[in-house]
């Protein structure tokens, strides 16, 4: 599997330059908000979102400036959600940083997440990216919807498979989905062609939250068992199998673990036995690969192309990698 350097290497340059772009439009006359603004910038990602927005741009026809837009708009209104998120998860901690509430506390990280938040609009708004921004706001709504499902079962922990799709189609795989349409868009795509790649982007998505979802079955770097989802009370797809091939003592028993008795060390990896013993990887570990097929099976329908490639290692990086 290439390294994502290698397969971002068609389109350093772009990327460089939407980088500078992208700070640009976070910038503030107001100083606080330029400190906060910068530190966001200082911790970005692997910028596999602005990749997806650019390949399906030259996919589809062409990088554009509109291509620029769409990318920092996904990312604007991304990193937004993130500041909130964190504000609602109580997060003093994101790819180990601290987060903006853990440094300038929550009311600070509301507003600016509020900030970021009103830049993307008019970004879009001040250039008449009007389908751009149309995208972008549904997946917005989505992974609301999604996040805000998500709290409701975990609740009752009564998340079944549909549910569970249900809820990982809007909350990551509508993100990633908007990344790929806004490519699209941006070189100027017709309708038919946009909706084929916000469907790919789908597909990459759901089969990204899976594979996120094995990881927590597996290990930490000192050799102990993850189950952050447990802690969390996350039901995902390995232990909504495990449950269902299970006896209904059974199944009240491992509930009430996750319900209970999820910040007991021993209890949690009871847990996570239990799933391994099930089955519940190789049942996850198998939708994921028929998830990744499915959108190779769409990407496959355009041309040969050198950006069909890099978007076929990109989608065998998001499900292959190894954290």
């Amino acid at each position: 599997m290439l390294s994502l350097d290698e397969i971002k290497k068609p389109i350093a340059d772009e990327l460089d330059v939407f980088e500078g772009k992208f700070k640009a439009s976070m910038q503030s006359s107001v100083p606080l908000l330029d400190r906060i603004t910068h530190y966001i910038v200082k911790r970005k990602g692997k910028q596999i979102r602005p990749m997806f927005v650019f390949f399906s741009a030259s996919l589809c026809g062409g990088i554009t400036d509109a291509t620029h837009r769409g990318a920092a708009l996904v990312e604007l209104l991304h990193t937004a959600t993130l500041v909130h998120d964190d504000v609602v998860d109580n997060s003093y901690e994101r790819r180990g940083f601290f987060s903006v509430n853990a440094l300038w506390k929550n009311k600070i990280a509301v507003l600016v997440g509020d900030y970021l938040l009103s830049k993307g609009l008019l970004l879009s708004i001040n250039n008449n990216d009007f389908s751009l921004l149309k995208i972008v706001s549904e997946a917005v709504q989505q992974m609301s919807e999604g996040e805000l499902l998500q709290i409701e079962k975990a609740r009752r922990l009564d998340i079944d498979e549909k549910i569970y799709y249900d809820v990982i189609r809007q909350k990551t795989a509508s993100l990633i989905a908007s990344c790929c349409a806004c490519g699209a868009a941006s070189a100027g795509a017709d309708a038919e062609t946009v909706e084929k790649m916000r469907f790919f982007g789908e597909k990459i998505g759901i089969a990204f939250q899976i594979k996120d979802d094995l990881f927590d079955f597996g290990t930490d770097d000192v050799g102990k068992p993850l189950g952050i989802d447990i802690k969390e009370k996350k039901i995902t797809l390995p232990l909504i199998y495990a449950l269902n091939k299970s006896s209904s003592s059974t199944k009240r028993h491992i509930i009430n673990l996750v319900k209970n008795h999820n910040e007991e060390p021993d209890k949690v990896s009871e847990v996570i036995s239990f799933v391994r013993n099930s089955g519940g990887l190789a049942y996850a570990t198998e939708q994921m690969l028929k998830y990744q097929q499915e959108a190779f099976d769409l990407l496959n329908t355009f041309p040969e192309h050198s950006s069909r490639r890099a978007l076929e290692q990109l989608v065998r990086f998001t499900t292959e990698r190894k954290k």
